[in-house]
Formats: C-alpha cells, sequence, structure tokens
C-alpha cells in the first residue's frame, strides 16, 4: 500500500462503516496513507477495530478513533457524523463498506434474512446519508458505496443480497441528484476479491475461468479505485465502477 502515500486526503476525515477486518480494513489503511483522519465503525468487532486504531494512530497521533453502532438501528446514526464532528471536526467522505453477505436459498427465506441483508446493505446506506449530508454538503464532499457486481447479475441462491446491491447502485445514482451539485456520488463494484468462506477450489476456479484476466482480484484493486473517486475525480458523481477483471463482461 505505500505507492498510496501521496496525502492527496490530508485534513480530510473519512466515515468507514465495516472497517475493522476484511476489505474495509484494508480501504482504511489506504485512506489513511492517503492522508485522511478516519471514524472506524465497527457492529461486534471491537477488539480488531481498536488494533486497527491504535495502529493508524501510531503512525500518525490523533488520526483515528472508533464508534460502535449496529446500522439497523437508524435512529441512532447520526451519532456516528456526530463522532466525526467532535473528533476532527466535520466529515468529508462517507464510505458505506458494512454488508451482510450470506446465501438465501428460496425455499429457506426468512423475513429476519431480509431485514438483515437489505438493511446493511441498503437501508443503512440511505439514512447515513441523509444523517451526514449537512456535513458533507458544507465540506463539499462524497458519498461512496461499495456495491457488487451481483447487483448488476444476480447470484443464484443469494437473491436477497443481489436485490440489495442492485437497489444501492440506485440509490447511488439518486443520491448523486438528491445531493448535487455539492455532494458527489459514486460507487465501486468487486467482483472476485475477497472469497467468502465456505467457497470451494472448484467454485473458485470456475469464477476465475470466466474472468476475462483470468485471476481474483485484491482488496488494494478496490482501495485503488475508492482513492481514485476520492482524490481523482471531483467531475465524476452518479457512477459505478467496476473492479472485476472484466467478470461482469465476460461472465
Amino acid at each position: 500500500m505505500h505507492p498510496m502515500r501521496d496525502q492527496s486526503l490530508q485534513a480530510k476525515t473519512v466515515l468507514v462503516t465495516g472497517s475493522a477486518q476484511r476489505i474495509g480494513a484494508v480501504l482504511a489503511r489506504a485512506l489513511h496513507a492517503a492522508g485522511a483522519n478516519l471514524v472506524l465503525h465497527y457492529r461486534n468487532s471491537g477488539a480488531a477495530a481498536s488494533e486497527l486504531a491504535a495502529s493508524l494512530n501510531a503512525a500518525r497521533p490523533a488520526s483515528a478513533v472508533t464508534v460502535q453502532a449496529d446500522l439497523l438501528e437508524t435512529a441512532r446514526l447520526d451519532r456516528l457524523v456526530e463522532t466525526a464532528r467532535q473528533a476532527f471536526g466535520g466529515l468529508d467522505i462517507l464510505l458505506n463498506n458494512a454488508s451482510s453477505f450470506y446465501a438465501t436459498p428460496l425455499g429457506e427465506l426468512t423475513e429476519r434474512a431480509w431485514e438483515d441483508i437489505v438493511g446493511s446493505n441498503l437501508k443503512a446506506p440511505l439514512f447515513l446519508a441523509r444523517a451526514a449530508a449537512a456535513q458533507l454538503t458544507a465540506a463539499r464532499g462524497l458519498v461512496l458505496n461499495i456495491v457488487d457486481i451481483h447487483g448488476l447479475r444476480p447470484l443464484q441462491h443469494y437473491c436477497v443480497y443481489s436485490v440489495a446491491k442492485a437497489g444501492l447502485i440506485m440509490l447511488t445514482k439518486s443520491l448523486a441528484r438528491e445531493l448535487a451539485p455539492h455532494v458527489r456520488v459514486n460507487a465501486v463494484a468487486p467482483g472476485p476479491v475477497m472469497w467468502p468462506e465456505g467457497v470451494t477450489a472448484e467454485l473458485k476456479e470456475r469464477i476465475i475461468a470466466r474472468t476475462p484476466l483470468e485471476r481474483a482480484g485484491t482488496p488494494e484493486d478496490v482501495a485503488r479505485a475508492v482513492l481514485f473517486f476520492a482524490t481523482d475525480a471531483p467531475y465524476v458523481t452518479g457512477q459505478i465502477l467496476a473492479v472485476d477483471g472484466g467478470r461482469s463482461v465476460g461472465w
């Protein structure tokens, strides 16, 4: 990640949801390396979030804070934005990364699964954007959503997840109009980047075989796209950037 250390986000504040582990932690480190102050949201992974914050603060003192929240409790989302304001004076970028992801075969689908998956992937980003709108408008900031290529093409047995990500893609475009002209809203749609638990070697091989670049991506590939929107795209809004090795066109 060292090539990203250009300090182009110096004095900017970024709220990253689901930042304690996996892609969220990589995105947080990349944004921090570019100079940003971080508000690290977590739901259950308190120890991992604290460890990440400690490492970031060791590199640059007083540059990262943590905040715990269940994003399904929309009435409490204002607290995340207030944490950014109190710690760093405002908010420049909202990065909606948190996501519930698990199979929901139609015959086993429950209303609770619907509420969890749609809640984390679609409802929470909407209400967080609403909570952050005033701060982002003042900063002429950015909302950046992590979507999925399966919001464009459904993943078998993951009906609810695919629907939720499709909704987040449309939310990205809708918010780009609602929050214009002072706030940009874009999304990154990863493909095979970090394999979820339970994916067999056979399935991995099959997915890679259908990917034009014939390899899986890395979290750093997603981070580069995030940094592009955050630092080098002042005239880009309402756009979805696939970071998928061409899988969305090759399939």
